[in-house]
């Protein structure tokens, strides 16, 4: 959604509009109730499907920010919700994922309203957000305290506590999974949460909140904070009563975070930062259409919005013309469509500014490689599309290569070796996730241990299923710091308490 700076003494008063149609005004949510903002500037965003604007909202500031986080450590320092009984906080949790289900249509409508994610892409909607809230839920029962062998007269034990305020911030491109990325682990493990939704996606943030007031979570334990980032995240990186913070989005920003938390309290810091994911391509792979159907999947997922898509494909050179043949026939048939249409599934990229990044890549890689699809803005409604793009003959220091573009922009680079495709692989600073295509269980084990990424997966695209929560990564480079997901990331989100007892 693009950002419109607005002055006015106008305050917002709603929250979320039962009717998206309708120009609405977000506002954020503390201690159990929409609250207006102290600041009296305000951002006018606008449907990146249509290029209308639809929503007001406040551009935040510290203050509202300094209230959030007093309301959460009171919520936190009173017991509301850490001395609950284990049983009566699972409960709770249980109902909140069941009224996501319930409200699933709604809040993945206020996500395409946003940022233009079709509503009937299953990947990442609030369906699967309320499965997450379920696996953590869930995983807190085998999170066990240890007791140690000592000497007589004395016990030692060590227990997984709370961390306390948790702050966290997440990005637009997939805001209601986003959040609970964050807040499902922090809830379940006894925290008290501040939300800090991208301003370019703010509505289904607050209707979390609102939903977790509704089965009954004590007011402070959830509070969403609206605004822009270099406002409210800033603040919240900065304040000295925020345990730890958890932040998903580009490197930039994910180095400030850290920079914060230190000049601060140190507070723990966990950053997902920006990824550029190699799909390695060997000629013995079993079925090539099969690759060009997932490769081009997951290059037009969300529109290319996605940290883990696969935007560099490096193939053996005996296969190379096959491929793009494959790749340019899938790209012919993807068609634009209304986000809020069931059977849309490629939509608009998420704003303005968004769009002008990608079409400046595609206009500068046109100057050093070769462009073999797409490279236009798409006509359709008005909104922001961008037609599925490929470039072939792409040299390892390319920016197309090098860095993340967050489009449906896809780049082709040979290889003739095995040596030598792991070497282009690595060639860049990230590492979030990889994925290689190969019948040869020698070439798939290197792969995997030679690759710098987080997740190296072989013969297939992201995981899915019921056990895909259950898997913990952990980023490489400048893709970031610290684990998330299963539970290793559950356990990341509590602090581990030495009990020593003398008693003779």
């Amino acid at each position: 959604m693009d950002v419109v700076i607005k002055k006015s003494r106008f305050k917002t008063q709603t929250t979320v509009a039962k009717d998206i149609l309708k120009k609405i005004a977000v506002s954020s949510y503390i201690n159990g109730m929409s609250v207006s903002s102290s600041s009296d500037e305000h951002l006018g965003l606008v449907n990146p499907a249509t290029g209308l604007e639809s929503i007001s909202m406040p551009a935040g500031s510290e203050l509202d920010v300094i209230r959030a986080v007093a309301s959460a450590k009171a919520a936190y320092v009173n017991g509301l919700w850490t001395n609950l009984p284990r049983a009566t906080r699972r409960t709770l949790l249980h109902n909140f994922a069941s009224l996501i289900e319930e409200h699933a249509l709604e809040l993945d409508k206020l996500d395409a309203a946003d940022m233009g994610k079709p509503i009937g892409l299953a990947f990442g909607n609030a369906k699967g957000a309320a499965k997450l809230l379920r696996y953590c839920i869930d995983a807190t029962e085998n999170m066990t305290s240890d007791a140690y062998n000592s000497d007589r007269g004395c016990c030692i034990a060590q227990q997984l506590v709370p961390r306390g305020v948790i702050a966290a911030v997440v990005p637009w491109n997939f805001p209601t999974l986003s959040a609970m990325t964050k807040v499902a682990p922090a809830l379940a493990t006894g925290n008290c949460v501040v939300l800090k939704p991208s301003e370019q996606s703010p509505q289904s943030a607050t209707r979390l909140a609102e939903l977790a007031t509704e089965v009954g979570i004590p007011p402070g334990v959830l509070n969403v904070v609206q605004g822009r980032g270099d406002i409210v995240a800033r603040a919240l990186a900065l304040h000295n009563d925020v345990n730890m913070i958890a932040f998903t989005g580009s490197t930039a920003v994910g180095k400030l975070i850290l920079q914060y938390a230190g000049q601060s309290n140190m507070k723990v810091a966990h950053v997902e930062c920006g990824g550029k994911s190699p799909q390695i391509v060997f000629a013995d792979c079993h079925d090539l259409d099969m690759v060009a159907d997932s490769i081009v999947e997951l290059i037009l997922l969300n529109q290319g919005q996605l940290c883990v898509t696969g935007s560099r494909v490096i193939v053996e050179k005996k296969i190379e013309l096959e491929l793009i043949e494959k790749i340019i026939q899938r790209f012919e048939n993807v068609r634009p469509g209304d986000p809020m249409d069931p059977a849309t599934s490629y939509g608009p990229l998420a704003n303005r500014q968004q769009l002008e990044k990608v079409l400046g890549y595609i206009s500068a890689g046109a100057k050093s490689a070769n462009l073999l699809h797409g490279g236009q803005r798409l006509d359709f409604n008005n909104g922001y599309f961008v037609k599925p793009t490929l470039f072939g003959n792409v040299a390892v220091d390319d920016p197309l290569f090098q860095e993340e573009i967050f489009g449906p922009v896809l780049t082709i680079t040979r290889f003739h070796t095995l040596d030598e495709a792991i070497e282009i692989a690595n060639a860049t600073d990230y590492g979030l996730a990889a994925y290689g295509w190969t019948t040869n269980l020698n070439t798939g084990m290197r792969l995997s241990a030679e690759v710098h990424a987080g997740m190296v997966t072989v013969n297939s695209s992201t995981p899915a299923g019921e056990g895909s929560d259950a898997v913990s990564t952990e980023p490489y480079g400048l893709s970031g710091v610290g684990t998330e997901f299963g539970m290793a990331g559950l356990t990341s989100y509590t602090r581990a308490q030495v009990r020593w007892l003398n008693y003779e």
